[in-house]
């Protein structure tokens, strides 16, 4: 699917056919919609689709007609019926006249830009459109990392009745997405260094120096949370573990003090239900005796029980 913008002083809107300083958004493009626009931008083919690889490492490549640069961002993944952070490519190329985005999905990194959310944004200014980008998808990496720190506390607050498995694979989950962000936040800040480097290949005014440090600045905080919530991660899963593990030992205890308890009347409702020829068990022949008998074995069971509360077991 292609998607065409183009900014002017006072206005954003979609175009059918390209002008100069526009923004071209690909998702996942079909080969003939990516032949067309290399051949219109004389950009390689390779380049073009390289981001819709998953595997597809982050990088900046310069050409004679452009400039390609691979980023992670952030998105969603289904896991075991819920959803998780993961990271997928995105490709910026920045050509003469146009400023080329491609990837595999929808991102909601370009949300706020198409409903004019930021500030000084112009398709047509190309090297500041592709740092607000980068300094945008820090910001996304942060917003993930805190609702993956919310989603802890909410199992956190579920562990102290747990007894299943539940929990302990939500909170692996939550450390495999936290790796995933971590990888590229730190892949991600040497590509912005690297731009903001004097030997870049795109032109940067003071203002776009500024945006970049801003972002360097986000992407080593969030490089600093995801260590943070990954130790507590950490600890939360070997805590867990041993609170499930410990739970599941106070029911097997407690149904071991009721077999105890439940012995008693189960040995003499055992005795009375014997057969002999000259029966002389106790309380034979008497009005009642039924109950006499159910009322002892409660009264011994009574006991033992009063006992273990005594002991504090149950």
């Amino acid at each position: 699917m292609k998607q065409m913008y183009l900014s002017t002083a006072t206005d954003f809107k979609d175009i059918e056919t390209f002008e100069p300083g526009a923004w071209i958004n690909l998702v996942n493009p079909s080969q003939e919609e990516s032949v067309r626009v290399a051949e219109r931008f004389n950009i390689d083919i390779t380049d073009l689709r390289a981001p819709l690889d998953l595997e597809e490492m982050s990088r900046v490549t310069v050409e004679d007609d452009y400039t390609l640069i691979i980023v992670d961002v952030p998105t969603y993944e289904e896991r075991n019926n819920k959803s998780y952070y993961v990271t997928i490519p995105l490709g910026i190329i920045v050509a003469e006249n146009v400023v080329i985005t491609t990837c595999l999905q929808e991102l909601s990194l370009f949300d706020n830009f198409l409903n004019r959310r930021i500030r000084n944004f112009y398709t047509f200014m190309k090297t500041r459109f592709v740092f607000q980008l980068l300094y945008r998808n820090a910001e996304l990496f942060l917003t993930a990392l805190r609702s993956i720190d919310r989603q802890s506390d909410k199992i956190e607050a579920q562990l102290e009745d747990a007894t299943r498995n539940e929990q302990l694979i939500d909170m692996m989950e939550l450390e495999k997405s936290i790796i995933y962000l971590k990888a590229s936040l730190k892949i991600n800040e040497r590509i912005v260094k690297k731009l903001s480097s004097s030997t870049s290949s795109l032109k940067k005014y003071i203002e776009d120096e500024d945006l970049l440090e801003d972002t360097i600045i986000e992407t080593q905080q969030a490089i600093e949370m995801a260590s943070i919530y990954e130790n507590v991660l950490n600890v939360m899963t070997e805590t867990s573990a041993s609170i499930i593990s410990n739970n599941q030992n106070t029911i097997m205890k407690t149904l071991a003090l009721m077999t105890m308890a439940l012995d008693i009347p189960t040995v003499v409702f055992s005795a009375y239900g014997m057969n002999f020829k000259d029966n002389t068990m106790p309380f034979n022949g008497i009005p009642n005796a039924f109950w006499i008998i159910v009322l002892i074995a409660a009264l011994g069971s009574s006991c033992v029980v009063i006992y273990f509360f005594r002991k504090r077991w149950f």
